[in-house]
């Protein structure tokens, strides 16, 4: 980021926060909150806690009670602002991958080249999805229980990773192009899947090497993408081989 560009405030992720926290809840008094205000706060409060619900129990073991009673919302509440459970998960499920990808693209938006901006976004994925694991394990994992709206749901979510490819740089490849990236994209999301399904969120910024090797090795080679890896170079002297590859 460049110097005195004002800093981001962070990600407020479904499930970071616990609906029944005290400081959350409508105070009584002659100062009364508006109804768009109070809407917004119990549907805040809802997702919250259906998030943190869905991530101790699963999908499918989640009751709308438990969902209320998580974020201290009535139930008529609850209908109030969501169809059912489906509702309210693709509520969650929309409203945080937004977020995340807003702050992908952010940070993408800071690199010189494709290969940068490759690291740069799996880079934030991981820190993001590895400081909300309830969110992560809502929208990752149990986004299968779902059905197909949560297939839906996943497949818009890999259309948009498909979209960071757009600018590939000019290369000459042995197979289609959009079956490569189909294959890239969906290696990456496996192995951020397979972490988060073992309990192991908090590890997910250490596949950042791996996985950006193993989107980078198809289309530039395994030591221009190798190269790619290392510190950004100094202001003088020779670039790497991703940044200056051979005709």
């Amino acid at each position: 980021m460049a110097a005195g560009s004002p800093v981001p405030p962070p990600l407020v992720l479904p499930g970071t926060r616990r609906g029944r926290d005290p400081e959350r809840s409508l105070r009584r008094g002659p100062r009364r909150t508006s109804p768009e205000a109070v809407a917004a706060n119990q549907r805040d409060r809802l997702l919250d806690g259906f998030v943190r619900t869905v991530a101790q129990v699963g999908y499918a073991g989640t009751r709308v009670s438990d969902i209320c009673q998580a974020a201290g919302v009535t139930r008529p509440v609850f209908y109030e602002i969501f169809k059912g459970k489906e509702d309210a998960f693709l509520a969650a499920h929309h409203h945080g991958t937004s977020q995340v990808l807003a702050a992908m693209e952010e940070a993408r938006a800071q690199a010189p080249d494709w290969p940068g901006k490759v690291r740069a976004g799996l880079g934030a994925l991981l820190a993001i999805l590895a400081e909300a694991p309830a969110f992560a394990a809502m929208a990752i994992v149990e986004i299968d229980a779902v059905g197909p709206a949560g297939r839906e749901a996943r497949e818009h979510l890999l259309t948009r990773f498909r979209d960071y490819f757009t600018d590939l740089p000019d290369l000459e490849l042995p197979v289609p192009e959009e079956e490569l990236v189909d294959t890239v994209v969906g290696g990456v999301y496996s192995a951020i899947y397979r972490r988060i399904a073992a309990g192991r969120t908090a590890e997910l910024p250490a596949l950042l090497p791996g996985l950006a090797f193993s989107v980078l090795a198809p289309f530039l080679g395994p030591e221009q993408a190798a190269a790619c890896l290392s510190d950004p170079p100094p202001a003088t002297g020779p670039l790497p081989a991703c940044l200056n590859p051979e005709p």
